[in-house]
């Protein structure tokens, strides 16, 4: 776990895709779903090319059976387009919590599930200097 989060704040992708059995995300605070190694890289390099810097900080980690839960705030910075506005240049940090699914005999990563509220991303994003 320690390495799927540290090679994504580090942007090492391929690192972070040899986490998983099967790559996915499922993104519950917007409905997106990345199902697949091509699906996922897309998903890495859309939402970098919005937020560069984009990292977590995590707070805890708990293991559930075949599963692993992680609470992380999210961190970026609005760099890019994302929806076809302009960036604001502007930061946001958001509390989530991710479910990692395991397979049974826990060798790899299945889904990591993201549990946020997107408002509170836009929010910040849309916020009055």
């Amino acid at each position: 776990m320690r390495e799927h989060m540290a090679s994504e704040n580090e942007s090492r992708f391929d690192d972070t895709l040899a986490t998983f059995t099967h790559p996915r995300y499922e993104l519950i605070g917007t409905g997106q779903v990345y199902d697949g190694t091509d699906e996922v890289k897309e998903y890495y390099a859309r939402s970098r090319a919005v937020f560069p810097d984009q990292r977590n900080e995590v707070r805890s980690l708990l293991s559930a059976h075949d599963t692993v839960v992680v609470e992380f705030d999210l961190l970026g910075t609005h760099l890019g387009s994302l929806s076809g506005e302009e960036p604001t240049g502007k930061s946001f940090r958001c509390p989530m919590v991710a479910l990692f699914e395991f397979e049974s005999d826990g060798d790899g990563i299945v889904c990591e599930r993201v549990y946020f509220d997107s408002e509170t991303i836009y929010g910040q994003l849309r916020a009055p200097d």
